[in-house]
This record gives C-alpha cells, sequence and structure tokens, in this order.
C-alpha cells in the first residue's frame, strides 16, 4: 500500500495532571483533574495527519503489555497501518505531563518499548520507505535510528521532515542536512545552535545559520507567535491563530502531523504551514492531546 504519510517514531501514554501550582519538595498539594490518553510525539504526529484523511503509515515499538495492546487497538481506530509496528520485550513508553491554568505544560517521558526501535528494525520494512509520499521523524526513538530512516529516504528520493524534539545536543548536522524540512521550536533551535533565541532577530540568524549549514528549510514553531519559514531564498512568519488555549499538550505534534498531511496532499508550504497553524489553533482550545486532534469534518465546523 503507498501511503501519504509514514510515521517512524514513538508512543506513549499520557498521564495528564490538571494542577493549580507544582508542590514544592514535601509537599502534597490536591489536584482538580487527572486524565489518561494516548500520546507519543510519532503517535500524535501520525493521528493528526490521518484524522484530516491521510493514508498513514507508522513504524514503531508498542510494549508487551495491556498498554501496547490499548495503543494498538487505538492506532486502529484511526485508520492507521500498523504493519510497521512490532511488540517490544520493555513495558510501553509513558509520559506523565502537569498542565497549569495558564495551559503551559512539563513533561516527563519514559522510553521503555520506545528505545527497542532500532536501525534493524527498519530493514524490515523497506517498502513501508519507498511507498510514501513523506517521511516524518521526530527523536523519542534512538538518533541512530532516525540516521538510518533519513538514509534510506534519500537513497529512494522520499522527502523526510525531521522534528527535533526532545532536543538532543548529539544530533548529527551531517544527517540534518539531509533532510528537507527540520522543524524545532526557539528552545529546540537554540540547543542545536548554541545560539540565542530570545527574539525574533535571534531565531532568524540561529535559522539562518542552519540553512548554511544544508538544511533546505527550517520551520521554526513560536508558539501563539507563530511558524518562521526559513531556507536559501526565503524568510517569511506565518502569524499564529489568535485563541484561547486551553491545554497545548500535543499541540506541536498537531502541527507536524496536520503539515505533513497539507504537503502530501500537494499544498506548497506557506499554504501548507497557514493550514497546519489553523489546525494546531484548534487543538489547544481543547483537553488532552490526541483527543484534542480533530477530523477533516470537524474542523470545517469549527473554523466556519
Amino acid at each position: 500500500m503507498k501511503s501519504d504519510v509514514l510515521v517512524i517514531g514513538s508512543n506513549m501514554i499520557d498521564l495528564i495532571t490538571y494542577i493549580d501550582r507544582m508542590p514544592v519538595e514535601g509537599e502534597t498539594v490536591e489536584s482538580p483533574d487527572f486524565q489518561m490518553g494516548f500520546g507519543g510525539k510519532g503517535a500524535n504526529q501520525a493521528v493528526a495527519a490521518a484524522r484530516l484523511g491521510s493514508k498513514v503509515s507508522f513504524i514503531s515499538m508498542v510494549g508487551n503489555d495491556s498498554f501496547g495492546k490499548q495503543q494498538l487497538a487505538n492506532f486502529k481506530s484511526n485508520s492507521i497501518d500498523t504493519t510497521g509496528v512490532g511488540v517490544g520485550s520493555k513495558s510501553s513508553g509513558a509520559a506523565p505531563i502537569f498542565v497549569d491554568p495558564t495551559s503551559d505544560n512539563r513533561i516527563l517521558i519514559i522510553k521503555g518499548a520506545n528505545n527497542e526501535l532500532t536501525p534493524a528494525v527498519l530493514d524490515n520494512y523497506i517498502d513501508l520507505i519507498q511507498n510514501t509520499k513523506i517521511v516524518v521523524l521526530q527523536q523519542e526513538i534512538p538518533l541512530e535510528t532516525n540516521y538510518h530512516a533519513i538514509d534510506l529516504a534519500n537513497e529512494f528520493k522520499i522527502p523526510v521532515l525531521l522534528n527535533p524534539a526532545p532536543a538532543n545536543k548529539e544530533l548529527d548536522i551531517n544527517h540534518v542536512s539531509k533532510v528537507d524540512f527540520f522543524s524545532p521550536n526557539e528552545t529546540e533551535l537554540s540547543t542545536l545552535t548554541g545560539m540565542p533565541t530570545s527574539n525574533l532577530d535571534e531565531i532568524k540568524r540561529a535559522a539562518s545559520r542552519m540553512v548554511t549549514m544544508g538544511v533546505k528549510n527550517i520551520i521554526v514553531t513560536l508558539g501563539s507567535k507563530g511558524v518562521l519559514w526559513v531556507n536559501n531564498t526565503n524568510s517569511e512568519l506565518i502569524p499564529a491563530i489568535k485563541v484561547k488555549a486551553v491545554d497545548t499538550t500535543g499541540a506541536g505534534d498537531s502541527f507536524i502531523g496536520s503539515f505533513a498531511h497539507y504537503y502530501a496532499q500537494g499544498e506548497d508550504i506557506p499554504v501548507a504551514l497557514k493550514h497546519a497553524n489553523q489546525y494546531a489553533a484548534v487543538t489547544v482550545t481543547r483537553k488532552g492531546t490526541q483527543k484534542s486532534y480533530p477530523t477533516a469534518t470537524e474542523l470545517l465546523s469549527l473554523t466556519n
């Protein structure tokens, strides 16, 4: 089966606690709400693209536990092709998440079975890699696996989108320069370049630096300020859609997954970025991660 979007990456069980404030050391504080849901950057991005109507394939490793079985059922319920999803020997990945009243979040991740998505696993799914319109990667799996995915995609001339989250200073610029789209937030951009990113001018300079290092397109997500797109000939800020945010958990993933969808459907880059901005804006008005991602039909009703 030829897919529109192939996501190679992580899956997690999200444990979301809504807090009035974080407790100090030794203190116990009551929280107003708790939700458990499906997450992980790879799974989130796959679900966002699938809910918009893309044919999505996923290469991932779920845990050998009840959470892993639930993840598989969730992928199938979202019409994601699970040919490339294996069952590891470790427990499922998990992400305790704390969301404060301003909608900001703090996240811990336990990778679990995601660490078993090794380069050798990808060799079993060459057909999936060469029969897609775009490959989407993140960094909750081993870096070596992403490098191998980039090399394989390059071999078959398949465009690659790398979302370097969470940031890792060990990321090899030689492999980054082989991707078509590199999408950090401003903090990740600063970590990778060693340059300040406290304002738009600094962010532009850091992004331009990565372009000189060989990266084709830099897409810097800036939260409420929008998205900055920089390449050899272009530097454009696409403004964010103004909404009242309730929960920003998974917003970046909804942006990446929806951008991959729109790009795979043939939209040019600035139009795809605009539509991805709109999609991400809707998700932050809802609680939860994947449960906040609307379908294409829901999106039309929510934005009209």
